[in-house]
């Protein structure tokens, strides 16, 4: 009898696969009201996050977390419709060229795009409602003049220039994000215990898999836009 393959066994959600609490203690988001004056209250640390939290609150002692900005410090006043550093503003109002991070895909959803350490993306040009931002993957996404981002980087740049020189101090940095590492070749496993394996050949048939196929046939070519060789 075949074990679980690996979707399976993380979808039922064991204690091997299950995020730590501690890494979810804050949820870094904007609020829907944002107008007035802000101040960075406090920089906390957290396992889930590669970038550090700020803590920020208005004068009423309203309170919401951020993604810190590189520089950040406590005591920084944040402004709404700012172009400082470490202020929040959207993006239709920023300038060509303006380094930004922790943007938001749709109006109002608390940022969705470039949220993890030293990462940042770059404004390019408006048209209309539309405005085009270089992301870090140096292709650039189309985005509404109404969506919000964070002026300048995120801090914890460097993060991954340290290098883990242990394979055991690795996997622990995995286990803190529910990461499973290492990670088992598909070809290399038994035929009953993944779609790919066996030992006959270790040339892979791409599979089209549906949208929303069972967790333990997702497998091979997700949902593609596109199949075939591409016509010159």
């Amino acid at each position: 009898m075949g074990k679980r393959i690996i979707q399976q066994r993380r979808g039922r959600g064991s204690h091997t696969y299950k995020v730590r609490k501690k890494a979810g203690i804050f949820n870094p988001r904007y609020p829907r009201n944002l107008e007035g004056e802000w101040k960075v209250v406090n920089l906390l640390s957290s396992v889930g996050h590669s970038v550090p939290i700020a803590k920020i609150m208005n004068k009423e002692g309203k309170i919401f977390y951020n993604f810190a900005c590189n520089l950040m410090y406590v005591g920084q006043k944040i402004k709404f419709g700012g172009n400082s550093n470490g202020d929040i503003s959207r993006i239709g109002d920023l300038k060509n060229g303006t380094e930004i991070f922790n943007v938001e895909n749709r109006s109002f959803d608390g940022g969705k795009f470039v949220r993890s350490g030293g990462n940042f993306a770059v404004i390019m040009n408006k048209e209309k409602d539309v405005v085009r931002v270089l992301m870090p993957s140096k292709k650039e996404k189309k985005f509404n003049s109404n969506c919000r981002a964070t002026v300048g980087r995120a801090a914890g740049a460097g993060r991954v220039e340290k290098p883990l020189l242990k394979a055991g101090k690795k996997f622990y940095v995995m286990k803190s994000k529910s990461k499973l590492w290492p990670r088992t070749s598909a070809v290399a496993m038994n035929a009953i215990d993944h779609p790919f394996g066996s030992g006959r050949g270790k040339r892979v048939k791409s599979k089209i898999i549906k949208r929303y196929a069972a967790p333990g046939k997702k497998v091979g070519t997700l949902r593609p836009k596109r199949t075939g060789r591409k016509k010159r």
